[in-house]
């Protein structure tokens, strides 16, 4: 018997309270397919909850069991989990979304909601710039870099990449990211 809209509505609220022992015992009574079809009066998703208020464990247990396309589903204003994520400061959830195997993985940072913003846009007007820096750091970006600069005699070099983003307001913001850490040797 499928889940009545009573059965999804609660569904909803134990994502958005993080109450993973309804969570899970919605999958037990109805399956997995329930949770990727289940939507509120603004096309929020499963995850749009989860996402927003930061709950963790919950996005954890269902990022396995749901489709990976859910993890970029876009409300009414076309915003996703991740823009919900990003506009609540939770870093580990973004990190989740984007890093999750098989997932759309950084392309998720490119989407625009119908405000015109990306995720990168929502932390920034949240005035969050760990959640913006990291963000940055995850884009793909298109660095010129000359084959001479790649390496040095003996080992590899490492690179501060300067960038300027501007928002849907046209601000420019400029972060440095750092290339430290230890690089991969080319081996030809």
């Amino acid at each position: 018997m499928p889940p009545t809209d009573v059965d999804t509505e609660n569904l909803l609220l134990s994502c958005r309270y993080g109450d993973l022992d309804d969570v899970q015992e919605f999958v037990k009574e109805f399956g997995a397919q329930p949770l990727a079809e289940t939507r509120d009066e603004n096309e929020n998703c499963v995850l749009h909850m989860i996402c927003g208020n930061g709950h963790l464990d919950v996005l954890d247990y269902l990022l396995p069991i749901v489709p990976t396309s859910l993890l970029a589903a876009q409300n009414s204003a076309k915003s996703t989990p991740l823009h919900w994520a990003a506009l609540n400061s939770h870093l580990p959830i973004m990190q989740r979304l984007v890093e999750f195997p098989g997932g759309p993985g950084i392309d998720l940072i490119d989407i625009k909601n119908t405000a015109g913003r990306s995720p990168l846009g929502e932390a920034e007007l949240a005035g969050w710039e760990e959640g913006a820096k990291w963000l940055v750091q995850m884009m793909k970006l298109d660095a010129d870099v000359q084959e001479g600069d790649a390496e040095e005699e003996g080992g590899d070099k490492v690179h501060d990449i300067e960038v300027e983003i501007e928002d849907a307001e046209g601000q420019v913001a400029k972060m440095t990211i750092s290339g430290s850490g230890g690089g991969e040797k080319n081996s030809t």
